[in-house]
């Protein structure tokens, strides 16, 4: 059986005010260092096999305060970049819920439908997030990785795991600094692949 812990990386000044991040990349705020210090003491112990960043830099910096304890080297990858939210990145949420009610409740009830302007439709970065995790899981049969991924991708993730749509695209994009425990059972392809989820923080 494969364990995978999905990492939220801690917060940026981008997130604490409310504000769509998607591909603009920002540092850990001094809370976001908190709270990855918080996930490392909560994971002391767990023994990883290896330790998976997607490309942005608080999920770099996350992983790299994640790797302290063991001098585990992180890997880099480029396909768990965060959804492209196009004109939307920058804008506080609730300008979009202001301005935009009716792709705002899109967002909320049938999130995998939306496609900010200019941006990347969730259902191609739900592809792309399917490549990553076929890949990672025909490199790893068994044991523990970790794979530190921005929101709303992380939680894109965790739906392509449990084989659901994506709910609330909103209340995805204010999370962070938080990690779900998947366990994965002998996967195929064309079929889900959740056994357990739980969460901390």
């Amino acid at each position: 059986m494969l364990t995978i812990l999905l990492i939220q990386p801690g917060s940026t000044d981008f997130d604490e005010q409310g504000r769509i991040k998607g591909t603009l990349d920002f540092p850990l705020s001094d809370n976001g260092v908190r709270q990855a210090s918080e996930i490392r003491d909560a994971l002391m112990g767990t023994q990883f096999d290896a330790l998976y960043a997607g490309p942005c830099r608080s999920a770099q910096e996350t992983a790299e305060i994640l790797a302290e304890p063991s001098g585990l080297r992180v890997r880099k990858l480029e396909g768990l970049r965060n959804i492209d939210h196009g004109l939307w990145q920058g804008k506080l949420i609730e300008e979009i819920k202001r301005n935009q009610p009716k792709a705002f409740r899109l967002g909320q009830e049938h999130a995998e439908d939306v496609c900010p302007p200019e941006g990347e439709p969730i259902q191609e970065a739900r592809e792309r997030v399917r490549q990553s995790l076929q890949k990672l899981m025909r490199r790893h049969k068994r044991g523990t990785i970790g794979v530190i991924v921005t929101e709303p991708l992380a939680s894109l993730m965790a739906a392509e795991l449990e084989g659901r749509e994506l709910h609330d695209l909103w209340k995805a994009e204010c999370d962070e600094g938080k990690f779900r425990v998947l366990r994965v059972g002998a996967p195929a392809a064309t079929r889900p692949i959740l056994g357990f989820l739980g969460n901390a923080g």
